[in-house]
C-alpha cells in the first residue's frame, strides 16, 4: 500500500549543524567552510536541502579573491558580513557589494567571473548557491545595498523568485534568501509552510530555535514547520533561506 505524503504527515524537524562539524579548506588567502559537500568535502548527508545546494562561509584575505571561472545553471546569491567583494564578469558587469549587502549570479546557460577582495582587510561572506526552477536561463548579474535598519527585528526578503515578492534581486528559483537583526531578548517569526525547506546561520550572536542553541555560523536545517521561532540569546545577524 502506498502511503500519501501531505503536510499533516510530515514531522517538526530542527537539525542544529556546528561549525565545528562543516567541511573545511583552508587555502592560504581562503579559508572556506562548507554546510553542504563542496569540491574535496563530501559528505552523503549533506548534499541538498531542497533547492539550497551550497552554502559556503567565506573568509578571504585582502588584495586576493577568485580568479575568472565558469559556472552554468545555478543561482549564486553572495552576502557580505565583513569588508567588501569586487565582480567582474563575462557579460560586461562589474561592481563592488559591501557588508550587509547582497549580489546575485545568475549563471543560466553560462557565464565567467572574478570574485576579489580589494580591500586592506580580511572579507567575510556566505556564498549561497540555489538550483533554478529550469536549466538554460539567460545568464545575468545584479547587486544592490539594503537599509540595515529595515533589518531590524524581522526577516526581509533581500533575493527572491517567489511571486509577489517586491524590492529585492531576483532570483530563477522557488525560493528567497532573507536577512534579519534581532536585538537580545527578541523574539521574531517567520511563516512557512511544512514541505519547504529552511536553512538558518547566524552570521553573529546566538540564538535559540526551539529546544536548538545556535551560535554564530552555525547551521540550522527545518522542515516540517509551519512557523520558524527565533531569540536571540545575544545581539545577532541573521541569514535565511526558505526553499521549495
Amino acid at each position: 500500500m502506498t502511503q500519501t505524503i501531505t503536510s499533516s504527515t510530515l514531522k517538526p524537524h530542527i537539525e542544529l549543524r556546528p561549525f565545528a562539524s562543516l567541511g573545511a579548506a583552508n587555502h592560504g588567502w581562503l579559508d572556506a567552510h562548507h554546510h553542504f559537500s563542496f569540491a574535496e568535502y563530501h559528505d552523503p548527508d549533506r548534499t541538498t536541502w531542497g533547492a539550497l545546494r551550497v552554502w559556503n562561509d567565506d573568509r578571504i584575505a585582502a588584495n586576493t579573491g577568485f580568479p575568472p571561472h565558469g559556472h552554468r545553471d545555478m543561482e549564486i546569491v553572495t552576502y557580505v558580513t565583513k569588508g567588501a567583494i569586487s565582480h567582474k564578469d563575462s557579460l560586461g558587469n562589474a561592481g563592488r557589494t559591501e557588508a550587509g549587502d547582497v549580489q546575485v549570479m545568475s549563471a543560466g546557460t553560462g557565464i565567467q567571473h572574478s570574485e576579489f577582495n580589494l580591500e586592506d582587510e580580511e572579507t567575510r561572506l556566505f556564498q549561497i548557491w540555489i538550483m533554478p526552477d529550469r536549466r538554460g536561463h539567460a545568464p545575468s548579474w545584479g547587486a544592490r545595498p539594503f537599509p540595515k535598519d529595515s533589518r531590524a527585528g524581522q526577516f526581509v526578503p533581500l533575493a527572491s523568485g517567489i511571486t509577489g515578492d517586491v524590492d529585492v534581486l531576483t532570483i530563477n528559483a522557488n525560493a528567497r534568501v532573507l536577512g534579519a537583526t534581532v536585538a537580545a531578548g527578541e523574539t521574531i517569526r517567520y511563516a512557512l509552510t511544512p514541505e519547504r525547506h529552511a536553512y538558518l546561520v547566524p552570521a553573529t550572536g546566538r540564538v535559540r530555535i526551539g529546544d536548538v542553541e545556535a551560535n554564530a555560523r552555525d547551521g540550522v536545517a527545518m522542515t516540517g514547520l509551519t512557523e520558524i521561532v527565533v531569540t536571540a540569546l545575544e545581539d545577532a545577524e541573521l541569514v535565511l533561506v526558505d526553499a521549495a
